[in-house]
C-alpha cells in the first residue's frame, strides 16, 4: 500500500466521522427543541388543570362577575385546542395569561376571596406554573439558538441543508401587555 493510498483513506475515513457527528449533533439538538416544546405543554396542561378549581373558588365569591368567568374559559379552551408550532401556541397561552390577571385583580375586590386558603394554595400553584413555563421558554430558546446556529454555520449547513433541517423560531412576545407577569397578591 503506498503512502498516498494511506492519506486519501484516512481523509476520506475522517470525512465521515464528520459527518456523522455533524448529523448526530443535529439530530440531539432537534430532539432537545422537541423536549423544550414538549416541557411547554406540560406546564400548559398543568395550568389548564388548574384554572377551573381557580375559576369555581372565585365564582363562590363573586359571583356576579360572569363576563371574567367566561374570558377565562373561553381563553383555556382556545389554549387547550390550540395547534401549529410551538411559537404560534404561545400566542393564545399569552391570551390565556392576561385573563388570568383579570381574575386575579378581582381578588382585591373581595377580602374574603383573598384570605380562602383553597384560592390562595391556586394562586401559588398558577404563579409556580408560569415561573416553570417561563423556564421551559427560556430552554426552548437556548435549543434554539444551538440548533440554529448548528444549522446555519458553515461547513455544518452543507449536511443541515442536504438532511431537511430548517431554522426554528423563538418564542417572542408580540407585544408590551404579555411582558407584564401575572399579578398575585396575598
Amino acid at each position: 500500500m503506498s503512502t498516498l493510498l494511506i492519506v486519501i483513506l484516512a481523509v476520506v475515513a475522517l470525512v465521515i466521522i464528520w459527518l456523522i457527528a455533524t448529523f448526530n449533533r443535529l439530530i440531539t439538538l432537534r430532539n432537545r427543541k422537541n423536549e423544550a416544546v414538549s416541557d411547554i405543554d406540560i406546564q400548559a396542561k398543568r395550568r389548564y388543570d388548574l384554572i377551573p378549581n381557580l375559576v369555581e373558588t372565585v365564582k363562590g365569591y363573586a359571583a356576579h362577575e360572569q363576563g371574567t368567568f367566561d374570558k377565562v374559559v373561553q381563553a383555556r379552551s382556545a389554549a387547550m385546542n390550540a395547534g401549529g408550532t410551538a411559537v404560534e401556541k404561545a400566542e393564545t397561552e399569552n391570551i390565556l395569561t392576561g385573563t388570568l390577571k383579570s381574575l386575579f385583580a378581582l381578588s382585591e375586590n373581595y377580602p374574603d376571596l383573598k384570605a380562602n386558603t383553597n384560592f390562595l394554595e391556586l394562586q401559588r400553584e398558577i404563579s409556580d406554573t408560569e415561573n416553570k413555563m417561563m423556564s421551559a421558554r427560556r430552554f426552548f430558546n437556548n435549543t434554539v439558538t444551538d440548533l440554529n446556529n448548528k444549522i446555519q454555520k458553515f461547513p455544518a449547513n452543507l449536511i443541515a441543508g442536504m438532511m431537511g433541517f430548517k431554522s426554528e423560531k423563538f418564542f417572542e412576545l408580540t407585544n408590551a401587555a404579555e411582558a407584564e407577569p401575572v399579578k398575585v397578591q396575598f
